[in-house]
């Protein structure tokens, strides 16, 4: 009989679960809207999602994909992203007061990152890094056939690299590079209020007849391909895979090329891009992976 897994992606505004077996298939999928306004009920709605699952299926292990940073041994969240109220908490001690099942908890980029050396498009891969590109940049660094979280466990934070010399003061990857700044560039090209809802596949269709679009869009290509370009020269990776809801156009990858090819050096340690297989389920697939890990 294959054994079963409740794996949660906690987010700030849902939480995914699901049942999983040992062949990474889904059993069962559902979520709940998040409540952190107190730890209390945090983890109340936590507690009751296990009592229920549990009643229909014997679980071996709970895996949880949780923002911030996170130790995975301990479960210690020196910063835990959106949720204010569980900073500097133990976040696998207070979710096991009510559950004796085991717990194994891992930051979510990292937990994308393993869901695509579990079943996504870094399988066989022993060296490769996932670079995520939305509101924020992220991702995660897999090395020797292990995921690196770093002395203090902060170690994929790509997004505060700084790729432009400080030219214009200090801006990070997030600030120049993210598909928000993306929008915010555009908006601002366009004089469109601050509240307007501008999605990012706009930026790209009127790029296509709008030269003063263009350049903000080879400018934006330039700052992500620096990035990339670093992570390369510093790891060797088989391979660089990008996320995010970007991730699935296929244009992307045409352009970041061009980009990446200005770079002199780019023909002496270029890699692979390619776009990461799994957006949705990555949270709980790599909450699965820390689960079967040992």
């Amino acid at each position: 009989m294959s054994k079963k897994y409740l794996c949660f992606d906690i987010g700030g505004t849902r939480v995914k679960y699901g049942v999983l077996d040992d062949k990474m298939c889904f059993l069962y999928k559902d979520s709940y809207r998040t409540r952190r306004d107190t730890t209390n009920d945090f983890i109340a709605d936590f507690s009751q999602v296990v009592s229920e699952i549990t009643q229909q299926y014997t679980i071996e292990k709970i895996g949880i994909s949780f923002p911030g940073f996170i130790n995975p041994q301990t479960g210690y969240a020196q910063f835990a992203g959106a949720f204010d109220i569980l900073h500097g908490n133990n976040i696998k001690k207070l979710l096991s007061e009510n559950v004796e099942i085991p717990i194994v908890i891992e930051n979510d980029a990292n937990c994308a990152t393993l869901a695509e050396k579990l079943t996504g498009n870094a399988v066989g891969c022993d060296n490769f890094i996932c670079l995520t590109i939305g509101t924020g940049i992220g991702g995660g660094i897999f090395v020797n056939g292990k995921i690196v979280n770093g002395s203090s466990f902060k170690a994929g934070e790509f997004g505060l690299m700084i790729v432009d010399g400080m030219e214009n003061g200090y801006q990070n990857l997030h600030s120049i590079a993210s598909t928000s700044a993306l929008i915010q560039q555009y908006k601002t090209l366009k004089n469109l209020p601050e509240a307007q809802s501008v999605k990012g596949e706009e930026v790209f269709s009127n790029a296509k007849n709008d030269a003063a679009v263009a350049r903000i869009m080879e400018k934006w290509f330039d700052y992500v391909s620096y990035g990339i370009f670093n992570l390369a020269a510093t790891l060797n990776p088989e391979k660089i895979l990008i996320g995010g809801a970007i991730s699935s156009r296929t244009d992307l990858y045409t352009q970041l090329t061009r980009s990446l090819n200005k770079i002199p050096s780019w023909k002496d340690i270029e890699v692979p891009i390619e776009p990461c297989c799994h957006l949705n389920d990555a949270g709980m697939l790599g909450a699965l992976y820390k689960c079967m890990e040992g």
